[in-house]
């Protein structure tokens, strides 16, 4: 089975971003899956079994931000990755109001 599982860390804070609303969709924008991340900034998402294919997660990040009074210059993020036949991807953000990063996680 393939899920995908993502955290979040905000890196100015140095804490977990909870309460954070993801969506996971496949390339041609259909919705796959929603949730948002947990008090750890943890989200377990979508189907149980992904078909191979290119997906992307939008995080709504710019409603964290605001919700602590800061400005931040990414509203959402997205980002894309390519599911082959591993039957799990972690897809961890970590965030700052001015930039991200992420990688792929185990």
């Amino acid at each position: 089975m393939t899920h995908v599982t993502t955290h979040i860390l905000d890196a100015t804070a140095g804490t977990p971003a909870a309460g954070v609303d993801v969506t996971l969709h496949s390339a041609d924008g259909t919705p796959r899956g929603s949730g948002r991340t947990d008090a750890d900034g943890r989200l377990a998402l979508g189907p149980d079994v992904l078909e191979p294919g290119d997906y992307a997660l939008t995080f709504a990040t710019g409603d964290h931000f605001a919700a602590q009074g800061v400005a931040a210059f990414h509203p959402s993020v997205t980002i894309a990755f390519t599911v082959a036949d591993r039957p799990h991807y972690h897809v961890p953000l970590l965030l700052s109001p001015f930039a991200y990063t992420t990688y792929r996680g185990s």
